[in-house]
């Protein structure tokens, strides 16, 4: 089970190249929310953002391309939806998707462990936000939604997926090219995203 408590701490303790393959590895998983949603309303560019992700993936493989990240953090502000204009549930999870991956490269400036733990967060909120969404009802407790949540296949899923991420982060000495090819593997998540969404 990843929660604040477990999550914070783990994080605090990765240096920072590690800290930024988790957030890139969450980043990743969320995309196809965002990259169904800009194709279905025509919004964003998110060839552009899928590219930002790649350049992300690159800065850590030793003598990889090295991307200006300042730079891109006003590109990726141009993509978040406001979900006062876009009056439909898939708004949500692509601001979520996009916000995690503003998180990142703020990470990547600024260095602060904290842009990672919200960034897990909230991957687990938009899960949580999906189930409720679609599986909930106005009879249900807040105590039922809550045990639907935690004991849902998308929620179960997302937590081995983190923890996952970590514990490979936390085994390795070193981010060579084949663990950050293994790990991109492992966000691809065969192209769906953290609440089974495919952009294809």
């Amino acid at each position: 089970m990843i929660d604040e408590l477990s999550l914070e701490p783990r994080l605090q303790a990765l240096d920072k190249p590690k800290l930024i393959a988790y957030c890139v590895a969450i980043s990743a998983r969320q995309f196809p929310n965002f990259a169904l949603f800009s194709n279905l309303v025509e919004f964003g560019d998110a060839k552009k953002m899928a590219n930002i992700i790649d350049g992300i993936w690159q800065s850590l493989v030793p003598g990889g391309a090295k991307m200006n990240f300042a730079l891109q953090l006003g590109k990726i502000e141009d993509n978040m939806p406001d979900l006062d204009v876009f009056d439909m549930y898939g708004a949500s999870p692509a601001l979520d998707a996009i916000t995690c991956l503003h998180a990142t490269v703020s990470c990547i400036i600024q260095e602060e462990y904290e842009e990672a733990v919200t960034i897990g967060l909230l991957s687990r909120e938009t899960v949580a936000s999906f189930i409720e969404m679609s599986e909930g009802d106005d009879q249900m407790s807040d105590a039922e939604i809550m045990r639907l949540i935690s004991n849902h296949q998308l929620m179960e899923q997302e937590d081995e997926f983190q923890a996952e991420v970590i514990e490979r982060l936390e085994n390795t000495k070193h981010l060579d090219k084949a663990f950050i090819a293994s790990l991109k593997e492992l966000a691809s998540n065969q192209g769906f995203s953290n609440i089974g969404i495919s952009a294809e």
